[in-house]
């Protein structure tokens, strides 16, 4: 078959961008929320957040490595196995949130005084995330319920799941903290009863499709392996982005609070960036899974186009609001000067950014997940991690940290560019 034309690319990339910006979306609604409360609340978010949301990623082989595994078993006209490997990982996705919520429960206090600085912004990182760690469980079964459907193309319904779940928390958010007086707690039942709503509605979905829910031992340990690669590259994002958040706390909270407003927004218009890595992996999987080699390749080279215009056009877009964005997130002037000095290195990861999380998602798509374990080690130790450890010891504030956070996207990108001009990954079969 030819390569996939824009048009297929955009039905699939599409209704992902929204999906993808639903729960970033809630974070940043959040964060508005809970800014407006005092800058110990939003210290408490940023590390409670983080916590939670790296452990999360740290499962979200569930999502990725199943649509790899879907997309080419629907590329190869086998869709009933394809749908069958979103059981199998929401199976695995259920036993895996029950030891999430015990360990964050245990590790909670501990984890927080390690990033944490002072008691109040402590106790209050540790009352969230007691709460919100309450949802992990939901949370996996969406990320599994996301990669069956992806899997077989079918994007239109994950939208809709993923917007009730975070819609219904972004109501619920506001009403619970100011309304009811919930404060800080109030955000976290909101964060749990919304991601509760969208698990049940994945859960309906694979109902519906009559699948068997008996444990295959056999496809839960491939999917294991892929964890293993994915989740030792997800480790490495999240090791270095919590040595930034501790970093920046130790700076002040005026400057962990503008941490999270940046990194909230980057984490935000990354996943929408990520848009077209979703159409690659479903892309590139059903062209490797019908024997396609040639088409899988000239699809890679559209989606990297695309990718990086979007970059661009992100970067302008956050070039022109940078006095106007950070306004909406806190009335702190401390705190928005801050994020004045992060913003000129948020704004140069954009461009990089669009390129190379089109090319995450060929790669991802074709199972190079070896290589992209190895990358983005590279850029972490290489690159992330040595500057911002330089940033605390030397005193460069908000601005260090940032770098290194360019580094770290540059480094990745070089490679994923090297890599799939090489051509090894375009492995056929399903």
């Amino acid at each position: 078959m030819p390569r996939a034309s824009d048009r297929r690319i955009a039905a699939l990339a599409l209704p992902a961008l929204p999906a993808l910006a639903a729960e970033p979306l809630y974070v940043l609604v959040d964060t508005a929320v809970i800014g407006h409360l005092g800058t110990t609340e939003l210290g408490g978010l940023a590390i409670a957040a983080i916590l939670l949301t790296d452990t999360a990623w740290l499962c979200n082989f569930l999502a990725y490595g199943t649509t790899g595994m879907a997309s080419r078993l629907y590329g190869a006209g086998r869709r009933d196995e394809a749908v069958r490997m979103g059981a199998q990982g929401t199976i695995l996705a259920v036993v895996i949130g029950l030891v999430v919520v015990v360990v964050l429960q245990l590790a909670a206090r501990p984890v927080a005084e390690v990033i944490g600085h002072g008691d109040a912004q402590v106790d209050a990182a540790v009352d969230w995330l007691r709460i919100a760690s309450l949802g992990a469980p939901f949370i996996l079964i969406t990320l599994a319920g996301q990669g069956w459907m992806r899997g077989v193309q079918d994007v239109r319904r994950p939208l809709v799941y993923l917007l009730a779940g975070n819609g219904l928390s972004a109501l619920l958010c506001p009403l619970l903290v100011y309304t009811a007086d919930l404060g800080l707690e109030g955000s976290a039942v909101a964060n749990v009863i919304g991601q509760a709503l969208a698990a049940v509605l994945f859960l309906s979905a694979l109902h519906r499709e009559r699948v068997r829910w008996s444990p295959d031992r056999a496809v839960q340990r491939v999917m294991l392996a892929t964890a293993r690669d994915l989740g030792i590259r997800t480790a490495a994002f999240q090791v270095t982005f919590l040595a930034a958040a501790a970093i920046a706390s130790r700076m002040g909270t005026d400057r962990v609070a503008a941490h999270q407003i940046a990194l909230q927004l980057w984490t935000f218009l990354a996943l929408v960036l990520d848009s077209v890595a979703i159409a690659g992996q479903s892309l590139i999987g059903e062209h490797l899974g019908a024997g396609d080699r040639d088409g899988a390749r000239a699809t890679a080279r559209r989606l990297a186009e695309i990718g990086a215009v979007l970059g661009l056009v992100f970067a302008g877009l956050l070039a022109l609001g940078w006095n106007a964005i950070p306004d909406l997130f806190t009335d702190d002037e401390a705190v928005f000067r801050q994020a004045h000095v992060a913003w000129p290195w948020f704004v140069a990861t954009l461009p990089m950014g669009g390129l190379l999380f089109a090319l995450d998602g060929v790669l991802i798509g074709a199972g190079d997940n070896a290589f992209m374990r190895n990358v983005t080690l590279a850029g972490a130790l290489g690159g992330f991690l040595p500057l911002t450890l330089l940033a605390g010891w030397q005193g460069w504030g908000l601005g260090g940290i940032w770098a290194g956070i360019v580094a770290f996207v540059a480094i990745r990108t070089v490679g994923c560019v090297w890599r799939t001009a090489g051509g090894r990954w375009a492995v056929v079969g399903a």
